[in-house]
């Protein structure tokens, strides 16, 4: 229900407020209220792989291949022109002309390899070509006083690039990205968070790490201005952008954990945006005329994801019985007023020829689900589940349901209460269960269920989950050019990681819904990033 001062708003609010208008430049200043701006405080995506670091993360900075999100998805060049295939290992890219850094630095081959070398992404990591897992030590970034990565980081730049030997300086304007096996799916890392492309010289001035992943200087339509953490993030236009000049002088993001605040401030005119809106405030807010809420699922999934080795879920058939017990349809219809969908497990239609059809999550089954539990010898003790406070949205009274629903087949789940990623993820106390989401980086499994739960998956470098099979299937799909065969091994995956020894319960695809002034031109993406660029904003 919204609040008595936003209701207040809503039926008083036909004066809206004017936006910020520099007299030299005629462009508005925006704000917009985001639920969180940066989980880790920084912004190199190696670190802040996250939904929230997705919406920010091409306003400054910009990759290779970009995603046609306005279109069909499919792979469009962004700051390379052209890339062909030399071999199954090797991928050439012809770099586009005339691109300037935030720091007034042309765009170079050298810029390219210092990326994705030691320095900038892997560490003294080689190519995981035998599914090695690599340690990850899930930690806060509270400071890093020195110019060498975070330990943090070669182990997720070795999920993305598990294979990458090194990329070659050609010419100018020219790299070849070598792989140290075959791998179909280069060009989509290319195009994948966490594959941005930063200006060499900036990071080699940084004093610190933590100096440069606060401040980035990289090629897309904004430069960061000013970032205090857990506070605001402060953009200017980048009025160099290769792209055309940018629509919006300056760009504001403050942190409104509330959703109400967030409503309020936007019916206020304190925001020009309002982020992470729970569908059942829409119709409240479309009822004044001047605003609309925008989005609807994009290419993300929201799932619940077990530490298998939590002495309640080491049987299988307790983790099958809690994904039969899950109605996900009740949770889509009730939640979020039927505005998602249940997919057809941890995969998207995008992939292709990759997609598994004919492939369903657990039914919904109470008998089942009982029946498991008794041949599992489940006798009722509890299983934590590790909660945060609405980070994805409506994720508190979903938790609420699935504690109930479990409860209704006689299993028994604790909700614990968490401030933080470092805290869900902590191994001095059990774990059990927790919130996830899987967002599809690349069209390919490698970019969700492997990036997710395989060798080098989150869930692996966590020591949540581990299967053996899984796993090798895991590299034979990171190495494999028979699609025949890559497209045989992920249905396995599905089999093994959804019912035989399941991984996560698949809850819904994922929707997110953004409020604005209706007089403000500007249109949503499938995904959690917001797009200011030329075109796309107008007053």
């Amino acid at each position: 229900m919204l609040t008595r001062r936003a209701a207040t708003l809503l039926a008083a609010s036909t004066a809206l407020p004017r936006f910020a208008i520099a007299q030299a430049d005629q462009r508005p200043s925006i704000t917009i209220a985001v639920q969180r701006i940066a989980n880790s405080n920084t912004f190199d995506n190696l670190r802040e792989a996250s939904n929230v670091g997705e919406r920010t993360a091409q306003m400054f900075n910009e990759r290779l291949i970009e995603i046609d999100w306005r279109g069909d998805l499919s792979q469009k060049p962004g700051l390379a022109t052209a890339w062909r295939r030399t071999d199954e290992k090797t991928v050439e890219v012809t770099l586009r002309e005339g691109v300037r850094f935030h720091n007034g630095d042309t765009l170079t081959a050298e810029d390219v390899a210092a990326r994705f070398s030691p320095a900038g992404m892997f560490g003294d990591s080689r190519p995981t070509v035998d599914g090695k897992t690599l340690p990850h030590a899930f930690s806060a970034i509270v400071g890093q006083g020195s110019k060498e990565l975070p330990k943090e980081i070669p182990p997720v730049a070795r999920r993305l690039w598990p294979g990458l030997d090194r990329v070659e300086v050609v010419d100018a304007r020219t790299v070849r990205f070598h792989n140290a096996t075959p791998d179909v799916t280069l060009e989509g890392r290319m195009a994948a968070l966490g594959s941005e492309i930063v200006s060499r010289r900036a990071y080699g001035e940084a004093s610190t790490w933590l100096e440069y992943a606060r401040k980035p200087i990289g090629t897309g339509p904004y430069a960061i201005r000013e970032f205090k953490p857990d506070t605001t993030l402060q953009l200017d236009a980048h009025d160099d952008y290769w792209g055309g000049r940018p629509p919006v002088k300056s760009i504001r993001l403050v942190e409104v954990p509330e959703a109400s605040s967030r409503i309020n401030g936007l019916l206020s005119g304190e925001y020009h945006f309002a982020c992470d809106i729970p569908p059942d405030q829409i119709a409240g807010i479309e009822r004044n005329r001047n605003f609309e809420v925008l989005g609807g699922v994009i290419q993300n999934h929201r799932l619940t994801s077990f530490d298998k080795f939590h002495p309640q879920l080491a049987d299988p058939r307790v983790r099958l019985a809690m994904a039969h017990a899950v109605d996900r349809q009740v949770i889509v219809d009730a939640l979020w007023a039927g505005r998602t969908r249940v997919p057809k497990g941890l995969q998207w239609e995008f992939f292709g020829d990759m997609f598994i059809a004919d492939w369903n999550t657990p039914e919904y089954n109470p008998a089942r689900a009982r029946e498991l539990l008794k041949a599992a010898g489940y006798k009722g003790d509890p299983i934590p589940y590790r909660l945060l406070n609405n980070y994805y949205v409506n994720q508190v009274p979903t938790s609420q349901v699935l504690v109930e629903m479990w409860k209704q087949v006689g299993i028994n789940v604790a909700i614990e209460m968490k401030e933080s990623f470092v805290q869900l993820r902590d191994r001095t106390l059990p774990r059990g269960v927790r919130d996830w989401s899987s967002g599809a980086t690349l069209n390919d499994p490698v970019g969700s269920l492997v990036s997710n739960f395989g060798p080098n998956g989150a869930a692996q470098q966590a020591r949540e989950y581990a299967n053996d099979e899984f796993s090798k299937l895991c590299v034979l799909l990171e190495t494999s050019a028979d699609r025949a065969l890559r497209k045989k091994s992920f249905a396995r995956m599905l089999q093994i990681a959804e019912r035989e020894d399941p991984a996560y319960i698949m809850l819904h695809q994922a929707a997110t819904f953004t409020a604005k002034r209706r007089d403000i031109k500007w249109k949503a993406l499938p995904a959690y990033q917001m797009d200011f660029g030329p075109g796309n904003f107008a007053l």
